[in-house]
């Protein structure tokens, strides 16, 4: 039995879900905050904000902003805008490039966004997904690539500044997220026998690990940065919510208890003092789904756990923070809001 898709590809404005793939509405509510920062303030985005998007509206021109936060100041600035959808930027270790997919294929601008964006070669992958990391020595790049033969996506490791890829999963679908701070072990969701669940395995191939087996979506594993911990999000309790395990599975642990939000993919600041995450509005969409065109909210919360403060509010959602994007000073992240053209 094939999986239904789980990512946006190629720079369709797909949508899916986790179990069922199924088109999705949302349903808008009263005004939460007195201002909605999007990547261009204007009517039209006000329009967005009160009503439905109805199939039409999700099929228009998409305009994507790459956007970086400063989490001491509380403030954001627009580094780039293009009109077409990218998704899912990875800052490099050296803080000198922004790695982003497109149209299935991965990218690289500057990190103050100036000059023209460069192409990555990634020889015969080319329906590159918005799952990708890089390795802790900045050499290595790592991606999840939908394959021309069963249109499954498999994990492959290939140079940072492009290359031949090397494929490490045999089986899909693989989503990769996670890359441990050593360099051996990947980590990754994963289809097996009807379920979704969290697997590791050794970055040069080998046989696959199933570190989760409950019932529901797990999703977005990411290690911490001394390697000790696995965050990532699950479904299990019927709420989308936050957990941390060991490296090895054991002690599945939830770390947020938020019965107004969906929470959606954990990424751990370089120094592991904080972690910052994506969050729908609970009555807005299943716990299972992350889908694109929705209001949704960044969030963050000391790594240890404890109470969480919202960040900011802008339109997105599939794409918008599926990769760990801190810059090395684990003060600023980037991430990517969009805003749908008349």
């Amino acid at each position: 039995m094939n999986a239904p898709l789980k990512k946006r590809t190629s720079g369709s404005i797909s949508r899916r879900s986790a179990e069922s793939g199924n088109f999705t509405q949302s349903r808008r509510g009263r005004i939460v905050f007195s201002t909605l920062r999007l990547c261009a303030r204007n009517i039209f985005a006000l329009i967005l904000y009160f009503s439905p998007l109805t199939a039409s509206a999700q099929q228009q021109k998409v305009v994507s902003c790459l956007e970086v936060f400063d989490i001491k100041t509380r403030r954001h600035t627009v580094l780039r805008q293009f009109p077409y959808i990218i998704e899912a930027p990875n800052w490099t270790r050296d803080g000198k490039w922004i790695v982003y997919n497109s149209q299935g294929k991965l990218f690289r601008i500057r990190a103050n966004g100036k000059g023209e964006p460069q192409v990555i070669n990634t020889g015969e992958l080319t329906n590159c997904n918005n799952d990708h990391v890089l390795s802790s020595g900045n050499r290595l790049l790592a991606v999840s690539n939908h394959d021309q033969s069963d249109f499954q996506s498999r994990v492959y490791v290939l140079p940072l500044e492009g290359g031949v890829p090397r494929r490490v999963t045999p089986n899909g679908p693989s989503y990769l997220h996670g890359w441990s701070p050593d360099g051996t072990t990947l980590a990754y969701c994963a289809y097996r026998n009807n379920q979704w669940d969290i697997y590791t395995i050794p970055s040069e191939g080998g046989e696959e690990t199933r570190l989760t087996t409950a019932a529901g979506l797990d999703d977005g594993p990411e290690y911490s940065p001394d390697g000790r911990h696995i965050w990532f999000n699950s479904s299990r309790t019927g709420e989308m919510q936050l957990w941390r395990m060991n490296a090895d599975g054991s002690q599945q642990t939830q770390m947020t208890f938020d019965s107004r939000r969906n929470a959606w993919f954990p990424h751990v600041s370089p120094n592991g003092q904080w972690v910052v995450w994506l969050a729908y509005r609970r009555d807005d969409i299943a716990p299972d789904q992350h889908l694109p065109n929705y209001l949704v909210e960044l969030l963050m919360m000391p790594a240890e756990g404890g109470e969480h403060t919202v960040l900011t509010t802008l339109f997105g959602g599939q794409g918008t923070l599926n990769v760990n994007s801190w810059a090395p000073d684990s003060r600023r992240f980037c991430y990517v809001s969009y805003r749908l053209q008349p």
